[in-house]
């Protein structure tokens, strides 16, 4: 059976070389779908020999259909650019291509690395994200963020690890900040949940002391206390940019009366 890697890329020159390295020899063909990047992001891609193509944004979920459209293998990898296979979990999916076909969508167990370093606490790790699957079974929903992959086969469970490059350094962090926060926005906007100046003020006090203490961030030392910290500002972030959204609204409503 033959693999395809889909990844879908914007300005992902830190990171990109690490994530290609992990599965150039896996892959039969890499595809990667870009939208725009201005850095060293397609040179990368094209050292490896990937498929570039290019597509202005359109949220992850479609972003990441529009990649699985282009590969021609059976299998599908999809993974992102700040994701790293691990060796364990290159020689899984190699053992699922040399057998014949049982399963056809495979979610995977992820470990979070911030600034260098593996965080295993505060919630940033042990998730499980479908990752590998037949091509023909399923498609990602259309959320513009926290999109899913939407199948009706049985769903197995690999323990093996991705490893997410989240951040590479603060820097990086707030790189990604803005743009996340206003993605974040929109997508509550659209689904009109509802935002108090309560919210704004009370929610990134509630989403540190989970973190830090309930989630145990504490045991990740420092930067377990940066994650928590800044996570926080996330929150408060997001929510006043959604009630700007709101305000905005209301200002159209009484223009146009």
């Amino acid at each position: 059976m033959s693999l395809s890697v889909a990844i879908i890329t914007y300005n992902e020159e830190k990171i990109l070389g690490k994530t290609l390295q992990s599965v150039a020899n896996l892959a039969d063909e890499i595809v990667i779908v870009d939208s725009g990047s201005t850095d060293r992001t397609e040179e990368i891609a094209e050292k490896y020999g990937a498929k570039f193509i290019h597509q202005d944004w359109l949220g992850y979920g479609p972003q990441r259909n529009t990649a699985i459209q282009f590969c021609q293998s059976e299998w599908i990898l999809n993974i992102d650019a700040d994701e790293e296979i691990s060796p364990e979990l290159y020689d899984r999916i190699q053992k699922i291509l040399q057998e014949p076909v049982e399963h056809k969508v495979y979610k995977v167990s992820f470990t979070s690395v911030c600034f260098g370093k593996k965080i295993y606490h505060g919630g940033w790790s042990g998730a499980k994200k479908i990752r590998l699957f037949y091509k023909g079974s399923g498609i990602f929903n259309h959320n513009t963020v926290h999109e899913e992959f939407e199948t009706s086969e049985e769903i197995q469970s690999l323990q093996e690890e991705i490893y997410h490059h989240s951040y590479v350094n603060l820097e990086d962090y707030f790189m990604k900040f803005n743009r996340y926060t206003t993605e974040g926005a929109k997508d509550a906007f659209q689904k009109r949940k509802k935002v108090s100046a309560l919210k704004i003020v009370l929610e990134p006090f509630y989403k540190f002391i989970r973190m830090y203490f309930f989630r145990l961030g504490f045991l990740d030392g420092l930067e377990g206390f940066v994650l928590a910290t800044t996570s926080a500002m996330y929150s408060m972030v997001k929510y006043y940019k959604l009630h700007e959204l709101y305000q905005k609204e209301k200002e159209s409503h009484r223009s146009s009366c």
